[in-house]
């Protein structure tokens, strides 16, 4: 082989390996594998049909901070999209964020979590307007 191809070649495999090492790394193939698994959390898992509802005390203050009612939060149960980009999973459950527009107009977001036979209102935000609230 030609000694003057010699720095391309190596240049261009290094390229190719270092390519190849940032497209395998190890939490890139976990937050693939993650993906697929909310795909099917949305499609199988959520029920919109549990008419029991629980409101967590930090979603009944993010509600009375950014002026949502119960009727509002039914609302977006069954007529809001599933932001798939926002489910999560933990050794608790997996939650639900849904979104859409209230009856007032408000986007908002709001995150459900399926325990039995219940859906627990984790949290409520307003996807347009920051406000000020001091839920703990």
């Amino acid at each position: 082989m030609n000694k003057k191809y010699f720095p391309i070649i190596a240049l261009i495999a290094a390229v190719a390996f270092f390519y190849w090492i940032k497209n395998n790394q190890g939490d890139t193939t976990q937050r693939k594998d993650i993906r697929v698994e909310t795909d099917a959390f949305v499609t199988k898992d959520f029920d919109r049909s549990i008419e029991q509802i629980i409101y967590s005390k930090h979603a009944r203050c993010r509600m009375s901070c950014r002026q949502i009612d119960e009727s509002e939060v039914k609302q977006i149960l069954r007529e809001g999209r599933i932001n798939p980009e926002k489910i999560e999973s933990s050794s608790k459950g997996v939650s639900y964020p849904l979104e859409g527009r209230t009856h007032d107009g408000q986007r908002v977001r709001i995150v459900f979590a399926p325990k039995e036979k219940t859906l627990v209102v984790v949290t409520v935000i307003d996807l347009d307007k920051e406000q000020e609230c001091d839920c703990r």
